[in-house]
């Protein structure tokens, strides 16, 4: 079954994303959310999911770092990571990729453009 992690601080933002996502539910998707850093990079080392959408400002662990820590630090395979985030500076774009994201992704964004990309990297286009 395939996992998506959407990692926001903001409620009303993961709100926004679970529901933009949740007819992938019927294709067998499962949805996960994080309110913190620590708490999805905790979640994507038990639960592996295949995507995430991944916030940079966030409290305990900021997005770059918890990127860092699964594709560098870690080396956890099959995880795309995508950085949805306010942060648009050319600089926290080179970060987001150094980092090892993806794709980086600024807000605001557009729902049908996520699910779409979701359906995408799981393979359900």
């Amino acid at each position: 079954m395939p996992i998506i992690l959407i990692a926001d601080d903001e409620q009303h933002i993961r709100m926004l994303i679970e529901q933009t996502l949740e007819a992938l539910e019927d294709d067998g998707v499962e949805i996960l959310t994080a309110e913190n850093g620590a708490e999805a990079l905790e979640i994507v080392k038990e639960k592996h999911p295949e995507l995430v959408f991944l916030d940079v400002m966030m409290p305990k662990m900021n997005g770059f770092d918890v990127c860092n820590t699964i594709k560098n630090v870690l080396g956890i395979k099959g995880v795309y990571i995508i950085m949805l985030t306010a942060k648009g500076q050319e600089f926290d774009k080179e970060k987001g990729i150094e980092s090892g994201c993806d794709e980086y992704v600024t807000k605001p964004f557009s729902p049908r453009e996520l699910k779409n990309k979701a359906k995408e990297v799981l393979g359900l286009t």
